[in-house]
């Protein structure tokens, strides 16, 4: 498959180098432009490029990997998510210093992604988890359970397919107003380490 990212921090390059190694490509976008991307492609290597916002979204998979703040403006550097697979990686975060959360109490965050997006086919996945929990990307990785949100089981099949193929493994919560609000930042499947096997730490 081919996966482009609208953001190019750590959620990307995790995810990146997870995909990579199975034969799929990667499209990283940022604010800056595809030539301030140059060095982390060149250390990534085949299966790594970058470009415009609007190249990354023509990709099979769009995972929206931006800061809170920024959702808005990166997915609205896209004029048009009609039938786009978009992946909603992010969580919904009023401040970081302090570190605060936003208002759990209305929509959840991917419903409001779904909103600035119309159109797209909204799956909430590698939101969980902080990045540093999954940074193994070796054959004997942990399996460390990651879970999956959507109001479209199609558009759900090929994040879930691709969670598997990492090796990690893949958790339906079901729709995005309930599933989603148990995997969002502050939710009760937050920040769980979870791995297939039997194993569980808090």
């Amino acid at each position: 498959m081919r996966i482009g990212f609208l953001g190019a921090g750590v959620v990307a390059q995790t995810i990146a180098r997870h995909v990579l190694p199975l034969g799929h490509q990667v499209l990283f976008s940022n604010t800056k432009g595809p030539d301030s991307l140059a060095p982390l492609v060149e250390e990534l290597g085949s299966g790594a490029s970058a470009g415009t916002p609007q190249q990354a979204a023509e990709q099979d998979i769009v995972v929206l990997a931006v800061n809170w703040p920024n959702v808005q403006n990166a997915l609205f550097s896209v004029p048009d998510w009609s039938g786009r697979l978009l992946v909603d990686a992010t969580n919904r975060v009023a401040g970081y210093d302090p570190f605060t959360l936003g208002d759990l109490s209305g929509r959840t965050s991917s419903e409001i992604v779904a909103d600035l997006a119309p159109g797209a086919r909204v799956v909430k996945a590698f939101n969980s988890v902080p990045m540093s929990w999954i940074s193994d990307f070796s054959s004997a990785k942990p399996h460390t359970v990651l879970f999956v949100s959507g109001d479209d089981s199609e558009a759900k099949k090929p994040v879930t397919e691709l969670i598997e193929q990492a090796g990690l493994v893949s958790v339906d919560l079901g729709s995005l107003a309930t599933g989603g609000r148990l995997q969002q930042l502050g939710g009760p499947l937050a920040g769980i380490n979870l791995t297939f096997g039997g194993r569980f730490t808090a």
